[in-house]
């Protein structure tokens, strides 16, 4: 059984990027999650945040990679981390992402 995370900890920050912004159109938004989160908890945490209705969630984990400096040397890392793609019902719209 996976360890309890509450419902607040699960969304980091939503991504907002040219595709992201596409999805938006088909009712997808994307959002940065908690590494230990689930599907049926990240479906709960933006049903409670956005009083939306959820009908699919899709994860990915994003593998870090090494940053660059100017003269092509590695500098650090950039750290993994989890995507959500999150499709809410017809006619559901998240606010927050209009107009970006």
């Amino acid at each position: 059984m996976p360890k309890q995370i509450h419902a607040y900890e699960v969304l980091r920050r939503p991504v907002v990027t040219e595709k992201s912004t596409m999805l938006s159109a088909q009712r997808k938004y994307v959002f940065e999650v908690a590494e230990a989160s689930n599907k049926p908890q990240i479906k709960d945490a933006v049903q409670r945040a956005f009083n939306v209705t959820v009908e699919a969630v899709n994860t990915t984990m994003m593998r870090g990679r090494r940053r660059r400096g100017r003269s092509g040397r590695a500098v650090g890392p950039v750290p993994t981390w989890k995507k959500a793609i999150v499709t809410l019902k017809e006619g559901d719209t998240i606010e927050f992402f209009e107009g970006v």
